[in-house]
């Protein structure tokens, strides 16, 4: 029963902030419930990675190694969010003159319950709503600063992600139509892997371009990606490390999801188009972060990188490019989530989101420095990081299997994007003070956050354990490696 508990827990701690102890009790007790998750996730993802897979609720909820993994990165984001959300939340709603907590813990733990429930549905109608729903509920918190580009921003979201999850709509519809063309009745992921050998391919194909294309759009591939900048630079920054860290891994898990089904049929070849996907996204991506002025947009158009260079492991095929495609994911949300921690500590010392006005990090706000140089480091794919592990081993897969123009590509735009980084973090750590040291200290919550964040961002760029090592190399083989 830990996948019903996994949704129930979330449900509760919105209900307890939406009463009147919320008030005062919902950061604690979000807090809570998260850890609670998070223990609940890493131990299914310690049974799955052993046992392959768990059930629950009569088959309604699932959980293989790919889940697991997703649904462990989730409650480890959702948990280190809301032990930051308590002190910075308090402040950011103070400096806008309303009390907003509540409501923000409220839609916070909704958001977290929606982000939970994608990889653990078995049925992949329900899995379409889940995805939507992060949408909708993440889209208030977008906003939550209301202020004109806050409220732009989540209308941007709202709108270009929408019609993207009406192309994917369109695309489970027919993929569902398959299935019964086929004679193969359950619509989960396991069953269209059955399914699709018996398929018309003038069915498969249409509707994993439909899906590749409109969860496309919320994973941020290039070019649906214009909504996430906006939405990154102007949300605050737990929500961030959320969108950024493991919303859009949790989509792009949906599209990976996709690759094993197309699989099935010889005559389609779905890596073609995961590399396109990948190196498009990759190339705009690093050829934006070298012109950026916003370090929050930085961390973003750092984010389509990633899923870029995901995809484009997906696409190279084989188990050492799956295995680096999951170590990409770990490392992506672990790191990311970190940097944008960073980032809003930043922001909050200096009451800036601007590149160019922060200078002399080192000397005003150390730890704010501190951390953010390394998660640049940890991002950008610095060793001993998870992330330089990640793309090492997607490389090398890439030069194993003869692709060597792809391979090529792909480590020369990563080679720019981690240039074009550490230039922008190092201007502002090291270069001479601009004057003004910011309008608010940090919240303690904040400064803890900073340090519990930076011990898996650590570890597991260094050691692996063995049991992680095990679920990485089971999502792997689920991807099709």
């Amino acid at each position: 029963m830990e996948l019903a508990a996994v949704l129930v827990i979330p449900v509760l701690a919105s209900g307890f902030s939406l009463s009147p102890l919320g008030r005062r009790f919902a950061a604690p007790f979000t807090l809570i419930a998260d850890v609670l998750i998070f223990l609940i996730a890493a131990d299914v993802a310690v049974r799955t990675a052993r046992t392959g897979r768990i059930n629950a609720l009569g088959d309604w909820l699932t959980c293989d190694a790919l889940g697991a993994l997703v649904l462990a990165l989730v409650a480890l984001v959702a948990m280190t969010a809301a032990l930051f959300s308590w002190g910075y939340i308090r402040i950011r709603s103070a400096h806008s003159g309303r009390s907003k907590e509540q409501n923000y813990y409220v839609l916070y733990n909704l958001f977290v319950l929606s982000l939970l429930a994608v990889p653990i549905l078995a049925n992949v109608a329900l899995m379409w709503v889940a995805v939507e729903l992060t949408t909708l509920l993440s889209a208030f918190l977008v906003g939550f600063e209301d202020t004109p580009e806050a409220l732009e921003a989540a209308w941007k979201y709202v709108v270009l992600t929408t019609l993207g999850a009406v192309l994917a709509l369109l695309g489970f519809l027919i993929l569902y139509w398959g299935s019964r063309v086929a004679g193969y009745e359950p619509f989960t992921w396991a069953g269209l892997v059955v399914a699709a050998p018996r398929m018309p391919a003038a069915l498969l194909w249409p509707a994993f371009l439909l899906i590749l294309v409109g969860f496309g759009t919320k994973v941020g591939l290039v070019p649906m990606h214009t909504w996430l900048p906006d939405a990154h630079s102007q949300a605050p920054a737990s929500i961030c490390a959320l969108l950024s860290g493991v919303e859009t891994t949790t989509v792009l898990y949906v599209i990976l999801r996709l690759f094993p089904v197309v699989g099935g049929m010889p005559t389609l070849d779905a890596r073609p188009w995961f590399i396109g996907f990948g190196l498009l996204s990759v190339a705009i991506a690093t050829l934006l972060l070298i012109y950026v002025q916003d370090f929050k947009r930085m961390f973003a158009f750092s984010t389509v990188e990633h899923m870029g260079i995901i995809l484009v492991a997906a696409g190279l095929g084989g188990a050492e490019a799956h295995l680096g495609a999951a170590y990409q994911i770990t490392g992506h949300a672990i790191a990311k989530s970190f940097c944008f921690f960073a980032a809003g500590s930043v922001a909050m010392r200096f009451g800036t989101q601007e590149i160019a006005s922060v200078r002399g990090l080192v000397r005003f706000a150390p730890l704010s420095a501190l951390a953010l140089t390394g998660g640049a480091f940890a991002i950008a794919g610095a060793p001993p990081f998870a992330v330089f592990v990640s793309e090492f081993l997607i490389i090398k897969a890439g030069i194993a299997s003869g692709q060597y123009l792809t391979t090529a590509v792909l480590a020369s735009f990563v080679v720019i994007a981690f240039c074009a980084i550490m230039y922008h973090v190092n201007r502002m750590a090291f270069g001479a003070p601009a004057g003004g040291q910011g309008l608010s200290a940090l919240p303690l919550s904040c400064k803890v956050t900073l340090l519990v964040a930076a011990i898996p961002l650590v570890v597991i760029g260094i050691y692996v354990p063995a049991a992680l090592q095990d679920l990485l190399r089971a999502a792997a083989s689920a991807m099709g490696g």
